[in-house]
């Protein structure tokens, strides 16, 4: 096993239209429609000194405190949000703060910290691979990872509590913890044996099966899903009852119901997998808004929200969104 260590510093078809309620940013929801009348959209802050415009990516929330986190791929700023207000706010600057340029996948740990994957911010170069913050915002960790062609896109937190970060151009899962020696990354798994990678994006979005044995991670240059156990690091294809899932993203999970996001297919497909995450029954898919391209999406207070990337404009032009849907079932 690889291992990297760097000390703790301080510190996104049967075509049914996506049902996605769009209301003036703001406005409260009509009555019946959402009853606490919480925003149906969320706006983000644009960057204007940005290459090609502001571009996302990520989601993280925190169930308990209700807040959101918003990657942002052209310059690495990390944007935070309230389920509660419709304007999401600059959390942590980018263009170079903590080493970071860009940044793709998020996660929230039970305890509220941050994780931060780095996409190519580390590819042939000395900077970090990943990131993780205090709810504070205090750089815990900036840290590389044993594998110097790493694209690190999603991360997901384990039953043991570790951070697990998928890798976009080798077929690897990268764990990350902390320890009494400070914060390390390792190489937990390799697919290698089974997972041939294609040009493009393979692994990406990644969540845990219901009974929480397995982690379920797309691949999406082929759109075919994998199974990685817990226990082990062993890895076997899920059968998806051919589904076509060609440019899955990422992954929503909630209870047996897994929703995968298809970036730039515009879709959202509808499986239902069993417990242990070994198969999974197709059910339908939905067609998205087609002047979106959702990338990934993240449960919280029982709505999903979906990152609207504008990876699909050249000079990406605002406003810049975070969409609520209901999740399918």
């Amino acid at each position: 096993m690889r291992t990297s260590r760097i000390a703790a510093v301080a510190g996104l078809a049967a075509a049914a239209t996506l049902s996605v309620t769009v209301l003036g940013l703001g406005a409260p929801a009509q009555a019946g429609q959402d009853h606490d009348r919480r925003p149906d959209r969320y706006l983000l802050e644009g960057d204007p000194s940005a290459q090609g415009g502001s571009k996302f990516e990520g989601i993280g929330v925190d169930q308990k405190s209700g807040r959101f986190y918003v990657s942002e791929v052209t310059g690495g700023e990390i944007q935070r949000g309230s389920a509660d207000s419709a304007q999401a706010e600059e959390w942590l600057a980018g263009d170079g703060t903590d080493g970071r340029y860009t940044a793709r996948g998020i996660t929230v740990d039970h305890e509220g910290r941050v994780y931060v994957a780095g996409g190519p911010n580390g590819t042939g170069n000395d900077r970090p691979d990943l990131w993780v913050y205090s709810p504070e915002g205090d750089l815990l960790a900036a840290l590389r990872v044993p594998d110097d062609n790493a694209f690190l896109n999603d991360v997901a937190i384990g039953p043991d509590g570790a951070a697990y970060f998928t890798n976009s151009n080798d077929p690897t899962i990268i764990r990350v913890t902390e320890s009494a020696d400070g914060w390390e990354a390792t190489e937990w798994a390799d697919g290698s044996s089974l997972i041939t990678p294609q040009e493009g994006f393979n692994l990406g979005g990644i969540v845990l099966s219901r009974d929480r044995s397995a982690f379920v991670v797309a691949q999406g240059t082929t759109g075919q899903l994998w199974r990685f156990s817990v226990a082990t690091g062993e890895v076997s294809e899920i059968d998806t009852d051919g589904a076509d899932l060609r440019n899955a993203d990422g992954l929503v999970m909630q209870g047996r119901d897994l929703a995968v996001i298809r970036n730039f297919d515009k879709q959202i497909a509808h499986l239902e997998l069993n417990p242990s995450a070994t198969s999974a029954e197709y059910v339908s898919s939905r067609a998205t808004d087609p002047d979106r391209v959702f990338t990934t999406g993240k449960l919280l207070g029982g709505r999903m929200l979906l990152v609207d990337s504008h990876f699909d404009e050249e000079t990406a032009q605002g406003p810049y969104e975070i969409v609520t849907a209901r999740m399918p079932r």
